[in-house]
């Protein structure tokens, strides 16, 4: 499937922040959107009423995504490490299982994410993230190490895919389609800081990029002073 011919798409986790960006996103571009989310959530899909396809259920549902991604040329992926049962990566297996052949699969993280292992923490970032992953067990929230696994499980299939590595986020206006590079620790990244509606805009246009397959760009925004100061010595999408 070429890229120019995507027409339908699956947001998974459409009623959180970055979903309800990428829906909107989408509906610009003129896409036909299927959001999927927790039947709790649906109300908060309220304003796109009419406008989206909502298919109520748990991500990590293998028929739950089966019904909601079925004709998707492009499937969207917030993949959270809720709870302790396996809940990100049994969402990315479902959506491997089931996405059609060929679909455009994108996935949403961290920064803690690496694909080949060659990127550069700072001691206070992978800090951070044992704090987080140790507390997350121990009040059963969260689970960051099953969002590591659900992309071993996505870096290992052979669908077109793309992880999306998000820097920290914050709300704002947009700044427009943010920096990337392969490895966290380039200089291009130091900021640490895209806007939320941003990063729901690289997700969305890596839908046509053809030269983000099988990457796992870890992206900044384009107006952070890195971005600013050496978005010539990395690769820019713009």
């Amino acid at each position: 499937m070429g890229t120019d011919h995507v027409r339908k798409i699956c947001v998974i986790g459409a009623s959180g922040k970055l979903g309800q960006y990428m829906v909107r996103h989408a509906l610009e571009r003129g896409y036909e959107v299927v959001g999927v989310c927790r039947e709790r959530s649906v109300p908060k899909l309220a304003a796109l009423e009419g406008r989206i396809t909502v298919v109520p259920g748990p991500t990590n549902d293998p028929e739950v995504i089966r019904r909601a991604v079925a004709g998707c040329d492009g499937v969207l992926t917030v993949l959270v490490p809720w709870g302790v049962r396996q809940y990100a990566s049994g969402t990315a297996q479902a959506v491997l299982d089931h996405a059609r052949p060929g679909a455009r699969l994108v996935f949403s993280c961290g920064w803690h994410i690496t694909r080949d292992g060659k990127d550069r923490y700072s001691r206070k970032f992978t800090l951070g993230v044992r704090v987080a992953t140790f507390l997350g067990k121990l009040v059963r929230a969260v689970e960051i190490d099953d969002q590591v696994e659900a992309c071993r499980r996505v870096f290992a299939s052979d669908t077109r895919w793309t992880v999306v590595r998000g820097s920290s986020l914050e709300e704002g206006e947009s700044q427009g389609l943010p920096v990337w590079s392969r490895h966290v620790g380039d200089p291009v990244l130091a900021s640490d800081l895209t806007r939320r509606v941003d990063f729901a805009l690289f997700m969305v246009e890596a839908l046509t990029d053809d030269a983000l397959v099988q990457e796992a760009p870890a992206i900044v925004g384009r107006r952070t002073p890195s971005a600013l100061a050496h978005a010539g010595d990395t690769r820019d999408p713009a």
